[in-house]
């Protein structure tokens, strides 16, 4: 007889998370800064004598999106915080990877976000209109990232992500700290929207 596979993770919280079937009960927002302050973004394929996080990221995508959407209701720039917070778990996967992985990748990705929504009073799926939003900041910030840390040029970045609005990253640079500051800003800034909700 052949056992089952593990689809489950132990939290450093103490929850055990369902891969296959996550319950919002099961997430908690201390998992996801540290989980995320410890997950490098680009393969860790970037300058600096620290990862550049996915919990980095977050910051400045939220920070972006604040900037391109100023009238959005507090929840969108929550969900704009949160839009890679399943990758506590599944870890970041650069698009090459994604795309070799396929559909099922997409699918689990879906079901992590969808949770993570319901847990923090967001709807399970945010509406397409403040996702293009959150995108557009997200692509704006991959940009930035590529030509600071990442060792891609303007022309190239700008081929792969778009061509940012330079208004919208004005005074903005990219942050390098260690993990556990940047695990304190994520809950930090965290705790700031969902107080304001």
């Amino acid at each position: 007889m052949a056992t089952q596979a593990r689809a489950w993770q132990r939290m450093l919280s103490g929850r055990r998370l369902d891969l296959l079937d996550p319950t919002p009960v099961d997430i908690e927002i201390e998992d996801i800064a540290h989980g995320l302050a410890f997950v490098a973004r680009w393969n860790g394929q970037t300058a600096g004598d620290f990862a550049y996080s996915v919990a980095e990221h977050s910051l400045l995508v939220e920070e972006l999106f604040g900037r391109i959407a100023p009238k959005a209701p507090v929840k969108w720039r929550l969900a704009a915080l949160l839009h890679d917070a399943p990758e506590y778990v599944i870890g970041d996967m650069i698009s090459p990877v994604k795309s070799a992985v396929g559909p099922d990748y997409g699918a689990l990705d879906d079901r992590l976000a969808a949770a993570i929504h319901i847990r923090f009073g967001l709807p399970a799926a945010v509406p397409k209109t403040v996702k293009r939003q959150i995108k557009k900041a997200d692509k704006i910030s991959a940009w930035m990232e590529a030509t600071q840390i990442a060792g891609f040029s303007e022309a190239e970045a700008t081929k792969f992500f778009g061509r940012p609005d330079k208004a919208v990253m004005e005074g903005l640079e990219i942050t390098l700290r260690p993990p556990v500051d940047v695990r304190r800003a994520y809950s930090e800034r965290h705790e700031v929207l969902i107080a304001q909700l």
